[in-house]
């Protein structure tokens, strides 16, 4: 969830424990070819049956597995006037998220997790300056974690740590019976989302992908404005990462070890989808009356990196001997049970102005992102774009109530965090779940793939299983009482 300074990945095959730091810092070209154990993409669900478009017949797949267990879907917190927070990753994402949970009223953070002792020292020092009691430090190595999800004084536990290892802490969190959110994105494999699905439906705990794009102020605007008709049938949308990180990913001291540069040399789709995927789905209500069916997806040649290697990095670098496979620009469309169409983009690696394209469009009407503009009818009728700030009415009611919000990125962040605990402490249904998780995504296994083959269709899995036809409440919620 975010830019730069948010996340981070590896693979762990089955039956293999979850990997060390050592195992992310690895280079192997090898590797690349094989991608993230591309076998799991067969574990796909089948089409959605029941509208009878052309959209969900989709490609071939798999038979969506048997749930073990109740869905999550509408299922709520247990309320509770104290939230007890733990966190895992106290970089550059963890070290920051720290001060907005800290910022709360009713939220305490009990315990903290870093192999690098000093980091979890510095945010103990915020936990003790904010008036709490000093947390407990876990710091014995890359699985002590695990011995943090044990504690019976958690309510939450949040992961901030590289990609590879997403999977597995969420895992833990679960089968110690606590709520987890985790950082983009939640799991790197079809196999590993199904299985964080079973564990949210079996453990009745919830695994959220905390997706801070979906909390922008533009965002939520525009998602109030869908939903009351504004622009009319929706048609389309798109999303993007598209963020220039060449500097940041060859600098040692920006990300611990290269870690989010070695995911160049294993995959070759959109290794960050969340950003742009998130918030457009919940525009079209994706798993809330319609679902992703299909995605194809379409690579440039990988360039960039290496380029800008030759350009600054001396020799004898140890990025000299990694080689680059990951498209400079991946381009992908998602089809839509109701036959909607939805772009994603992904380019981390030449030179483009931060943007998130956040666009959507109906029979009414468009919005477009980066720079923000509006055309709808009856409004505007004259092929000009219209100023979006006229429409401040149609702000979120959490923006209303926090018009300047602390935090990073533009106060998304604290947004997503305060309506997190709100729910939590009101005993509400969250604004997202499992489901959506792992459907925003699902896109990094499928595109890759999807590549591979050319641009063949992949089949999205259905992880509601079948229970995406239900309309229900989700980012656009309505103000609670308490």
């Amino acid at each position: 969830m975010n830019d730069a300074a948010q996340h981070d990945p590896d693979k762990a095959e089955e039956g293999d424990g979850p990997p060390t730091r050592r195992s992310v810092l690895r280079t192997t070209a090898g590797a690349a070819g094989a991608g993230l154990g591309l076998g799991v993409l067969g574990t796909g669900a089948a089409a959605a049956a029941g509208t009878g478009t052309a959209a969900e017949s989709g490609p071939p797949s798999a038979p969506t597995p048997v749930r073990k267990g109740r869905t999550m879907i509408g299922v709520p917190f247990e309320g509770r006037s104290t939230v007890r927070v733990a966190i895992i990753g106290l970089g550059n994402r963890g070290g920051s998220m720290i001060d907005l949970f800290l910022a709360l009223p009713g939220v305490r953070v009990v315990a903290l997790c870093d192999p690098v002792r000093a980091k979890a020292e510095r945010a103990a020092a915020k936990v003790v300056k904010a008036g709490q009691p000093a947390p407990a430090l876990y710091t014995n190595g890359e699985h002590d974690y695990e011995k943090l999800c044990v504690r019976g004084d958690i309510d939450f536990v949040y992961a901030a740590t590289p990609w590879d290892v997403h999977f597995e802490m969420a895992k833990s969190a679960m089968l110690n019976g606590k709520h987890v959110g985790v950082e983009c994105p939640i799991a790197l494999r079809l196999d590993e989302l199904w299985k964080l699905v079973d564990l949210s439906e079996r453990t009745r705990r919830h695994c959220m992908q905390l997706e801070n794009c979906c909390y922008g102020k533009n965002e939520m605007r525009v998602l109030r404005m869908a939903h009351a008709g504004k622009f009319g049938d929706l048609l389309h949308a798109a999303g993007a990462y598209n963020h220039d990180l060449r500097g940041l990913m060859f600098d040692p001291d920006y990300y611990e070890g290269p870690w989010r540069r070695l995911w160049h040399t294993r995959l070759r789709g959109d290794l960050y989808p969340n950003h742009g995927f998130g918030p457009v789905s919940n525009y079209l209500d994706i798993n809330r009356g319609d679902r992703a069916v299909s995605i194809s997806s379409f690579g440039t040649p990988a360039l960039g990196l290496a380029q800008y290697r030759a350009a600054h990095m001396p020799p004898g670098d140890p990025s000299w001997k990694e080689t680059y496979i990951e498209s400079d620009r991946t381009i992908s469309l998602v089809q839509t049970a109701k036959g909607r169409v939805v772009r994603l983009e992904h380019d981390v690696s030449g030179p483009h102005p931060y943007s998130r394209i956040n666009s959507l469009g109906g029979t009414k009407g468009v919005f477009e992102d980066y720079p923000e503009r509006i055309y709808l009818e009856p409004d505007h009728t004259d092929d000009q774009w219209g100023d979006f700030g006229a429409y401040a009415d149609w702000d979120h009611w959490l923006w209303k109530e926090h018009a300047h919000p602390p935090g990073g990125h533009g106060g998304m962040d604290y947004i997503m965090v305060f309506r997190l605990m709100q729910c939590m402490r009101l005993g509400l249904v969250p604004d997202f779940d499992v489901y959506d998780a792992a459907t925003w995504t699902a896109p990094v296994p499928l595109s890759h793939a999807s590549i591979r083959a050319k641009g063949a269709p992949q089949q999205i899995p259905d992880f509601t299983r079948g229970d995406w036809r239900t309309s229900r409440p989700g980012v656009d919620s309505v103000r609670p009482a308490g």
